[in-house]
């Protein structure tokens, strides 16, 4: 496992400048109003008698801080944690002048350099899937998680085609109408081929999920846990749609027992 989290820091390193123009696209694009309202939503929601600026959020698995920028313009103090430094580089530049109400930290998703309970929201996107050990990642982001607090993880069966031959065909659909659309393609890219071999040796990859999600979470008695399956729909642009419709995007949400 040490030689693969070896690899995959380094991929993702070397990917932080492509991954930073998917974020900016999504900054400039529908998404920011799509995610900013269901995020603001969800908060609001657990917590209905504070203000923004009272409420402190953990981004774990930043990337370019698309998340992070977009909760911190609507008021509410962010972490940006990642562990690429590359990556967190690029989040400090795609924020601009947001970055002076961002705390940038890099370290370690399984390994928090946090106190226990000092945020009220755990936030993931698109990060589980990619972690070696997915139960310590769970178990601390729970530990920093106040009581009564909030975590939501999006993320979905992204390499599922890696193993299952029928998810293999929908995925090679979902190539064929993207091109049909002349859309852009967000899953052919350089050095695409490294990331399948990282992610055929990542857990996550042979797990029927959001399922094991929910039940490894309610197995450590993590408190409340739904599940929303294709959230995609609510909050994905029209060509995210298309080219995503194979692995849809789920939730996880947690409030904290």
């Amino acid at each position: 496992m040490d030689v693969l989290e070896k690899e995959n820091r380094a991929y993702w390193q070397q990917r932080a400048a492509g991954y930073s123009e998917v974020n900016k696209e999504e900054l400039a694009g529908v998404q920011r109003n799509t995610w900013t309202s269901f995020l603001t939503a969800k908060i609001s929601e657990r917590f209905p008698n504070r203000e923004p600026e009272t409420i402190s959020i953990l981004d774990v698995g930043a990337g370019p801080g698309f998340i992070s920028i977009i909760l911190a313009e609507a008021g509410y103090k962010v972490t940006a944690f990642d562990f690429s430094d590359e990556m967190l580089k690029e989040a400090r530049a795609n924020a601009g002048e947001l970055a002076s109400k961002i705390t940038f930290r890099q370290g370690d998703a399984m390994d928090l350099p946090f106190d226990k309970e000092v945020f009220d929201v755990v936030f993931s996107r698109n990060l589980i899937w990619n972690i070696p050990f997915p139960e310590k990642a769970y178990e601390q982001w729970l530990r920093v998680l106040k009581p009564e607090g909030l975590m939501m993880v999006f993320d979905a069966n992204w390499y599922a085609f890696l193993v299952d031959d029928e998810k293999k065909a929908e995925f090679e659909q979902d190539r064929k109408n993207v091109a049909a659309e002349g859309l852009g393609d967000y899953n052919i890219g350089e050095n695409f081929d490294q990331m399948d071999v990282i992610a055929s040796k990542m857990p996550s990859t042979r797990r029927l999920r959001p399922q094991w999600d929910k039940e490894f979470l309610e197995s450590i008695s993590a408190g409340w846990v739904e599940t929303y399956e294709d959230i995609g729909q609510i909050l994905y642009s029209e060509k995210e749609k298309i080219n995503y419709k194979s692995t849809p995007l789920f939730m996880v949400q947690v409030i904290k027992g």
